[in-house]
């Protein structure tokens, strides 16, 4: 079996583990920093949406031997401002993509005209596409609607097969992966295009599905979890965590090999363009997602549990286990001081705390000091010169005079 399979089998079995829930403030920070990041992101360069959009027009053409520069001075020339240029790469050779804003039929005629004449290409090999703003805003509307209704369905999903506070939590995680996304559009300057919205539903699905498998093994792992004193909810949640790690890290390692081939081959090299912001938007909610749900779900799924009062009660009949039970408490008991005997007696409540074996009250055989304690005062007494024998109670003699012993043998028949 290979290292990361002894691995996996030792997180399973709970030999080795590390306190993902426990560390929560620390994944909290992080997180915190990188959402930040993006939200000024969002709103000081905000994000570049395509022409599906805003609307507007779209020029192609080939020219293996312009440059970036000729070819926004041929859009300037023509008295067309803000356009965006796109180098594309494929099996015929470079060729480049205009973005320019709603244009008139004559504006248009004017920038085919000053492509043909300063790149050098024929009014044949120039194809134009017009999108209107309708259109765009359409396009819009119904990835809103899309994006909203897919959130609804899977908090209720989510409300029904597990609890709402899974639904909660698996909702605060989606959230957390859609920010990131859209942060890291702002910041790459990369088109948000439909191809873009299909992308970020599927990397919110994908991050959901890791999610509900480590929510599967949490709530398998607490079910009768009340009905102990074994773990709380956290250290369960946390075993479950360590329980579909290797799983969860091999599924996306495995899932972003074939999309960092088409985010880095075919975005980089070849210079696709839906393919890249589709290949991105997959790149980066992956990682995201399954970041969010080991580092983010989990954690405040176990927090929003620990606050109910079963399982405050449960923490508390744990950490008293954990201590060593009653015994142990008498034990340290009767090193303290008298003053704090008598203060610690009174505060406490003997019906709260826990026996060795996970008993509550009175009734509780003595601890094995005690029984030693005991055994040593009864020696002492019997080696003490004066001091009576304990034991039971001699009966006084019927007859005046004590009984002769005859000698052990056959006794002589009259």
């Amino acid at each position: 079996m290979s290292r990361l399979g002894q691995i996996g089998s030792r997180l399973y079995r709970g030999e080795v583990s590390y306190n993902f829930v426990g560390r929560a403030r620390r994944w909290y920070t992080i997180s915190a920093a990188i959402l930040l990041i993006s939200i000024v992101a969002l709103f000081v360069r905000g994000l570049d949406f395509s022409v599906d959009f805003k609307g507007g027009a779209v020029f192609q053409f080939p020219a293996s031997n312009a440059s970036i520069t000729q070819v926004q001075d041929a859009v300037t020339n023509a008295g067309v401002s803000g356009a965006v240029v796109q180098e594309l790469n494929g099996i015929h050779g470079k060729s480049w993509q205009v973005q320019t804003k709603a244009l008139t039929s004559a504006q248009t005629q004017q920038v085919e005209t000053s492509l043909e004449n300063q790149l050098h290409v024929t009014a044949n090999q120039v194809s134009t596409t017009f999108v209107g703003p309708s259109w765009g805003s359409t396009i819009t509307t119904k990835a809103v609607q899309a994006l909203i209704t897919f959130l609804i369905v899977i908090v209720l999903y989510l409300s029904i097969a597990f609890e709402w506070k899974m639904a909660v939590a698996a909702f605060v995680a989606l959230i957390h992966d859609l920010v990131i996304a859209t942060g890291v559009y702002a910041l790459t300057g990369f088109q948000v295009s439909p191809a873009t919205v299909i992308g970020l539903l599927t990397i919110l699905g994908y991050s959901l599905y890791d999610t509900v498998v480590v929510f599967d093994k949490v709530r398998e792992n607490t079910a009768g979890l009340l009905g102990g004193a074994r773990s709380t909810y956290s250290q369960a949640a946390n075993l479950a965590l360590n329980q579909t790690l290797v799983r969860s890290i091999n599924t996306s390692l495995i899932a972003l090999l074939p999309v960092a081939a088409i985010l880095f081959v075919g975005g980089g090299l070849l210079g696709a363009g839906e393919l890249k912001d589709l290949a991105l938007v997959l790149f980066v909610g992956m990682l995201s997602g399954t970041y969010s749900s080991i580092f983010i779900a989990t954690p405040v799924l176990a927090g929003l549990k620990e606050r109910e009062p079963q399982y405050k009660a449960l923490a508390k009949r744990v950490s008293v286990r954990a201590s060593g039970g009653r015994a142990a408490q008498r034990v340290a008991a009767k090193a303290q001081p008298a003053s704090r005997r008598t203060s610690s007696a009174s505060s406490a409540d003997p019906a709260d705390e826990e026996t060795d074996d996970g008993q509550y009250g009175d009734d509780i055989a003595p601890a094995t000091d005690e029984l030693t304690t005991t055994a040593s005062r009864v020696t002492a007494a019997r080696s003490t010169p004066g001091t009576a024998r304990p034991g039971p109670r001699q009966q006084p003699r019927r007859g005046g005079s004590p009984t002769r012993h005859r000698p052990a043998g056959k006794r002589k028949r009259r």
